[in-house]
């Protein structure tokens, strides 16, 4: 069985993975090994399918952002999670750790966001600008430890980097994320940014589907888990 994957929720239409701060989702051109052809091989094995598996991915994480990823075994499924995701019945839930109090204890940041495809990079505007693309999120503060503080993020709009580049233009940038103004990286080149939650109704039966994924296991991480209970 191929090894570091661990799977949050599996049936015949979805597997759900807890992905690490080093996996690249789908490949390119650094030519990794991509969580989805890891995901494949898990499959062929342990249903010791012959050809070549089936692999929907209706939506991407970042590759130094830990946490929730959702593939479809079923093309009915992806079609399915793939409308849901533009219509915005998929309900996700973020961890971030920033490293400056926040402005205050509970917000919704409206922005307007432009990429630049040659830095991997979005620009904050506060105003409306010439094709920028409005950037909506809401954060609450949940925890303090020492210098850090846990923030619990929900998307309204789903915008490239757009909560790295929010909390950043706020003063709270990410713990380890240098592209969006932190002091130092991460061990292993991660942000602390995890996908923690997602719900959903289930595509196919209609079953209502609720996913927690454990953040990394690191002592930071673990001082804010224990603080949740």
């Amino acid at each position: 069985m191929p090894e570091n994957i661990e799977v949050l929720y599996e049936d015949n239409h979805l597997i759900i993975i807890n992905k690490r701060t080093s996996d690249i989702v789908h490949g390119d051109k650094t030519g990794d090994v991509s969580l989805s052809d890891r995901v494949k091989d898990y499959l062929k094995v342990k249903y010791n399918k012959p050809g070549n598996v089936y692999l929907g991915l209706p939506h991407r994480l970042d590759r130094p952002v830990s946490g929730i990823v959702v593939f479809t075994k079923t093309e009915k499924a992806l079609s399915r999670l793939n409308k849901m995701f533009i219509e915005g019945t998929v309900y996700k839930t973020y961890w971030a750790i920033v490293e400056a109090t926040p402005p205050k204890s509970e917000d919704t940041l409206i922005h307007y966001l432009i990429r630049n495809e040659k830095q991997n990079k979005s620009y904050v505007y506060k105003e409306e600008i010439k094709n920028a693309k409005q950037a909506i999120l809401i954060y609450k503060l949940i925890h303090q430890y020492k210098k850090y503080f846990l923030l619990e993020i929900k998307l309204k709009t789903g915008r490239h980097h757009q909560i790295r580049c929010q909390l950043a233009y706020i003063g709270c940038p990410i713990k380890g994320d240098l592209k969006y103004g932190s002091k130092r990286s991460n061990p292993g080149g991660g942000i602390s940014l995890h996908a923690r939650k997602i719900s959903f109704l289930h595509p196919v039966t209609g079953s209502q589907i609720v996913i927690f994924a454990p953040p990394p296991d690191n002592v930071l991480w673990n001082e804010f888990i224990s603080l949740e209970k």
